[in-house]
């Protein structure tokens, strides 16, 4: 393919993401098909000679389409959305066919500087203080072993990038057990060891970490001459929504003076909603916040908000600068890269510019704040069924719940029946675990979904369950 064809197979193309758009619904949410059947109908060898893109493109439809899970479908309440709005993937058009790499503020001066008022506007939206700067990562999981690796190099007054870690007591940070494993593979890679995790014990309806226990784990470490290097708090956690009490875990790991990561990446869009901070008061006193836009936001994949109360600590920790990355003759400018772990940059800044200014902050709310509605308007409903028991109630717009039958080993049947609506196609969900117990989890996000798409799951649900033998 040339330039001059590929104007008419992008209109095409943008003819049939439209129409996937507004059809995904009609189609099961989840792949229907077997391990093996796409792999199978790919050639096992490149080809030799161009092919056709009619060709091309009809293998598209007919081997790929058939094997994705359709994470745009209105009744996709599994594990937390993957969001893309319509502005949002025009902007990933945009920078596709521009594709610069924006290490460098001198590699893409537009990139680097409307990050920095992207995230602005982004903390201003989430009612975030002024000594707060952000950056875009790829993931909450790069935002958070950022963190760590700075909670590392503080805790060994910066020598571990360049002594490394063999011959240091041991450093320990704390999370509960709700925290999400991307803080346990952190763990793993910055060196400090997963039996350095050390996890406080949970309480209350918000299954968060309690202070007291926190407190009293630092301070056992200390007298067995153990090195507490940081403590990572969660708000809107993926099992069941966990929410840590935010100012005071913040208020003990600044009495140990530990630098703090919360990772939000979930619940974090629902902040730019006043009502709903209460969730994380307090959260002006971490060092370090972590939020997805791309999840519950609407930007397209992959887009981190990753905020810092003193950046230069991050810089401290990450920044390398060989001359042939040095910029002679700027002032004043902020170079990104030196603020993330990989060199390399996509420009993720203009997709929450087409995004924020296409809707604005009132229109994101409204949207945010159906889902909650509309999945605590369900989880009443489910509560009222004399076969249905809430295990965690509401957090957002996520509870839990399974389903009863006397004389039934319940793990078992609630596997079965949350593998036979997703084969079922209708919805689709996803399990956990609380205290053991194998549960259903629910969790309205999607960009376009409705009331009409929540409360069908109510029927699914109850008709899939009565018909399970």
């Amino acid at each position: 393919m040339n330039w001059d064809e590929f104007a008419p197979w992008g209109r095409r193309v943008a003819d049939w993401a439209q129409d996937y758009h507004k059809t995904v619904g009609d189609r099961p949410v989840r792949a229907q098909t077997k391990p093996g059947e796409v792999l199978n109908a790919l050639p096992a060898t490149p080809p030799e000679s161009p092919e056709d893109m009619e060709q091309v493109f009809q293998d598209f439809e007919e081997i790929v389409m058939p094997g994705i899970t359709h994470w745009q479908h209105p009744r996709f309440f599994a594990y937390f959305n993957s969001n893309a709005a319509a502005p949002s993937v025009l902007a990933e058009f945009l920078v596709s066919a521009i594709s610069p790499q924006c290490m460098l503020w001198q590699t893409s001066p537009a990139a680097t500087e409307m990050e920095t008022r992207m995230m602005d506007w982004l903390r201003q939206s989430l009612g975030l203080p002024d000594p707060f700067a952000g950056v875009i990562q790829d993931s909450a999981s790069s935002a958070t072993l950022a963190a760590v690796l700075t909670m590392r190099e503080k805790a060994l007054n910066w020598t571990g990038n360049t002594q490394g870690l063999p011959g240091q007591t041991p450093l320990r940070i704390y999370a509960s057990s709700e925290v999400h494993t991307s803080i346990d593979r952190a763990i793993w890679i910055s060196g400090i060891g997963q039996d350095n995790l050390i996890r406080i014990p949970i309480k209350g309806d918000w299954r968060g970490m309690d202070p007291q226990a926190l407190d009293a784990a630092i301070e056992a470490d200390i007298a067995a001459g153990l090195t507490p290097a940081g403590v990572i708090l969660c708000v809107g956690g993926t099992g069941t929504g966990a929410t840590d009490p935010v100012a005071e875990c913040l208020a003990v790991a600044k009495k140990h003076g530990l630098y703090t990561h919360v990772d939000a990446a979930w619940a974090g869009s629902a902040m730019i909603c006043p009502e709903m901070r209460h969730y994380w008061e307090g959260v002006e006193e971490a060092d370090s916040i972590v939020f997805n836009p791309h999840k519950w936001l609407g930007a397209q994949f992959d887009c981190s908000a990753h905020f810092l109360k003193n950046p230069d600590d991050l810089v401290k920790t990450l920044a390398i600068s060989p001359e042939y990355l040095k910029t002679h003759g700027a002032e004043g400018i902020i170079n990104y890269s030196e603020w993330s772990i990989p060199l390399g940059r996509r420009f993720r800044a203009l997709k929450l510019w087409f995004l924020i200014r296409a809707y604005g902050l009132e229109g994101l709310r409204e949207r945010l704040r159906n889902h909650v509605k509309w999945s605590n308007q369900l989880h009443e409903k489910l509560a009222a069924h004399p076969d249905i028991e809430i295990v965690t109630p509401p957090m957002w717009s996520l509870f839990t719940f399974r389903y009863l039958r006397e004389g039934t080993d319940l793990d078992d049947l609630n596997l079965r029946l949350v593998n036979a609506i997703n084969d079922d196609g209708r919805i689709y969900l996803t399990q956990t675990r609380v205290d053991g117990q194998l549960v259903i989890r629910f969790q309205a996000g999607q960009f376009e979904t409705t009331e009409q798409d929540v409360m069908m799951s109510y029927d699914v649900i109850t008709e899939i369950a009565e018909g399970l033998t």
